[in-house]
């Protein structure tokens, strides 16, 4: 870690549903990120092959060919979890002022990683989250495996700039970094003044918002070294009530 990174304030466990309660994010280190959910760490990096496959984006405005990525929609409704059919991502300018307003058709999720048991364990895990911060009910789920590469000299995982992303619950994870320095995650206050700053490097490590609460948005990456080819791989799930967007 650099000197001018800052690292992130990791809670433990039971301490999540107080500090969403309360701050609006909370932070989970790799390990204690798997306990939360109930599975071996092991079981979720067995999942990491999955970001070796992703597809292209082809609609970055800005004409980059720095994300790929993959996208698959499920409603969780208590111990049922179900896969929903492929649909389009669409989020409205309010939102996403560079890519809102548009339906974006990406590949699905690979069905070996939609049908792993560790799959369907996170994504209960996170609604439960959801149904504590917002009561219980079936959410609306959208997951997003994402790599974010240096093929440009420079990737941003957030090419839109600190956000919201019209949801309830978002759900980043870090799966793994390589051959990069930047990709600091930061996290402000949708209505006041307050904010954080921290570099995520633990392999499935996880930053929760309460998307009603905050913005965030992560920095460019470049290649370290600076004649190498690095990625920043993360899977980030969104949890809304009511229906998916577009609906």
């Amino acid at each position: 870690m650099s000197a001018a990174e800052f690292s992130p304030p990791y809670l433990s466990p039971n301490a999540i549903d107080t500090a969403l309660r309360e701050r609006g994010v909370g932070l989970l280190s790799g390990e204690d990120s798997a306990a939360w959910i109930g599975v071996p760490l092991a079981d979720l990096r067995a999942l990491e092959p999955h970001w070796d496959r992703l597809a292209p984006d082809a609609y970055l405005k800005d004409g980059g060919r720095y994300r790929q990525r993959r996208h698959s929609c499920f409603v969780v409704d208590g111990e049922r979890v179900a896969l929903e059919p492929h649909r389009a991502h669409w989020q409205p300018v309010e939102y996403n002022a560079l890519h809102g307003g548009m339906q974006r058709w990406f590949e699905p999720m690979e069905a070996a990683m939609a049908n792993a048991p560790a799959w369907s364990l996170l994504l209960r895990r996170l609604a439960a989250a959801a149904s504590a911060l917002r009561g219980e009910q079936p959410w609306y789920v959208e997951a997003h495996p994402f790599r974010i590469d240096t093929t440009d000299g420079i990737g941003r995982p957030t090419p839109e700039g600190a956000h919201r992303d019209g949801v309830d619950l978002v759900a980043v994870f870090l799966v793994r970094r390589h051959a990069i320095k930047g990709g600091e995650s930061r996290v402000f206050e949708a209505n006041g003044p307050s904010g954080q700053r921290f570099t995520l490097r633990d392999p499935w490590s996880l930053l929760l918002l309460d998307d009603q609460r905050v913005i965030h948005e992560s920095t460019p990456i470049q290649p370290d070294p600076a004649d190498g080819h690095g990625w920043r791989d993360t899977l980030v799930v969104t949890l809304r009530a009511g229906g998916f967007q577009g609906d």
